[in-house]
């Protein structure tokens, strides 16, 4: 037996049924029990009361006049969107019952119920919610602790790259942000901005990867009308619209080096010549630059200017992959899962059991960013309130026992694998599963798309890749 020991701290309850004898049935089962009850004889006036009042569970039958239970379930998760459902279905309507969980009921009761097994699903319901409660303040005496910025991250790794940004925002000095595509290298060049003395003062970003070489100088100090075929007018290079801030130079290590040459001058004489233009300009910025290749490979091969390198990387901030910080990925995950909820305007799904050590045992070769775009595919695809393993991708899924999620079951062989061959064969598998596009493959690589044409010349496997020209995404 359940009793008012057992009830919630006098727990604020709306009963909704269009039947009087059966409202003030609930009402007086669940008053004894220690709840407070309100109570509304249909849809409309339940929507109205919850505009006015705040309560701690709605419990609702399914059969009623103009707006039904589920129809009402609905209404309830776009106005109280925390606020637990119990759903009443009659006769045993197992559908039914399936339906409303999957739209995000807390429970759901079959007709004649017990008064124990009433009081049994209403307690859990709302224990429940009060769980979800404490956790979300936890999270917020955490915050300070776990995220800086728009970053995110409990693990030492990442608490060590907090640090070194409150220390550095405030040194006006180059940065050089390093690590694999798709760590959060612009998030933290943004963070570093926003926490320095430049901070009201713009912050302009220039993927040098993204950018036609022939037009890259253009890019960074402009260039007067007619100084070249097709300059019908004065532009002005992201230097110059970077005066008093900061200027964000992504992929840096995909620069020729004629321009590494001229942007070294640009940083060491603080002025910049637009091209046309008989005038040099002065110029007032921070540079943080970022890249996920080896400059200091890429310094020994001759691809990059060491007095550049030097210049760039007074402080070198180094982000750790998603698979060495396994312990940030719960955090993360349950992010952007409410954050692509919002986004697609779907009702909040929880966790299954089981999904967040599917999420911590995948290697995420294409580290947050693929992450993110999981849980949004996850949001958009699983119309269910709760995120099952089944509702993974199926890189994510269990497999055959032993096997490394997301790798097909890849052993290494006894004597050993030369790691420069197993680059250039998953290159040409995903050129050929590409059919050659350069684009789509560097996204299944998770590399940015002048990373992949870099290893696509190392290795040899032109022949195998279409232009950029014929490169359709």
């Amino acid at each position: 037996m359940i009793g008012d020991e057992r009830a919630p701290a006098r727990a604020r309850l709306l009963v909704v049924d269009d039947e009087q004898t059966q409202r003030e049935m609930l009402g007086r089962i669940l008053e004894r029990a220690g709840f407070g009850v309100a109570a509304a004889e249909d849809g409309r006036a339940a929507l109205d009361l919850l505009q006015r009042e705040s309560f701690d569970l709605l419990l609702t039958d399914q059969r009623m006049p103009a707006m039904d239970g589920l129809e009402l379930l609905e209404q309830v998760q776009r106005l109280a969107p925390r606020l637990p459902v119990v759903l009443m279905t009659a006769h045993g309507t197992v559908s039914t019952a399936v339906e409303a969980m999957k739209r995000g009921a807390a429970d759901y009761l079959t007709k004649p119920f017990e008064r124990d097994e009433l009081l049994l699903v209403v307690d859990k319901a709302i224990r429940h919610r009060r769980l979800e409660d404490e956790v979300v303040s936890l999270h917020g005496v955490l915050k300070d602790r776990s995220q800086l910025g728009n970053i995110i991250g409990v693990s030492r790794g990442m608490q060590e790259v907090f640090s070194l940004i409150e220390r550095v925002s405030g040194a006006d000095v180059p940065v050089l942000i390093t690590g694999e595509s798709g760590t959060g290298k612009e998030l933290v060049a943004r963070a570093i901005h926003e926490r320095s003395r430049r901070s009201s003062g713009p912050f302009v970003a220039l993927n040098c990867g993204a950018v036609p070489e022939t037009l890259l100088e253009s890019e960074f100090f402009g260039h007067e009308r007619g100084a070249f075929t097709g300059a019908v007018r004065t532009h002005t290079g992201r230097f110059e619209q970077a005066e008093g801030g900061t200027l964000f130079l992504d992929e840096i290590g995909t620069m020729r080096v004629d321009l590494q040459a001229k942007l070294l001058r640009a940083l060491q004489e603080r002025e910049v010549q637009p091209l046309g233009s008989p005038r040099t300009r002065k110029v007032d910025v921070r540079i943080l630059a970022a890249t996920s290749e080896d400059l200091v490979a890429a310094i020994r091969s001759k691809r990059f200017r060491e007095d550049l390198y030097y210049r760039l990387a007074v402080v070198p901030v180094h982000l750790p992959p998603l698979r060495d910080r396994r312990e940030d990925i719960p955090l993360l995950a349950r992010r952007f899962l409410d954050a692509a909820a919002r986004k697609f305007s779907r009702a909040a799904a929880r966790i299954g059991p089981g999904v967040m050590e599917r999420l911590q045992a995948y290697p995420w070769p294409g580290n947050v960013r693929e992450l993110e775009n999981c849980m949004e595919r996850v949001v958009v695809l699983s119309p269910g309130a709760e995120l099952g393993a089944d509702d993974l991708p199926a890189s994510l899924r269990p497999g055959p026992a032993g096997a490394e999620p997301g790798v097909n079951g890849f052993e290494l062989p006894e004597q050993g694998v030369s790691l420069g061959d197993l680059e250039r064969h998953l290159i040409r598998q995903s050129l050929r599963r590409c059919q050659g596009r350069i684009r789509p493959a560097a996204r299944l690589l998770g590399l940015s798309y002048k990373t992949l044409q870099y290893r696509i010349r190392k290795h040899g496997l032109e022949r195998e890749a279409e232009s950029e020209r014929n490169d359709p995404i």
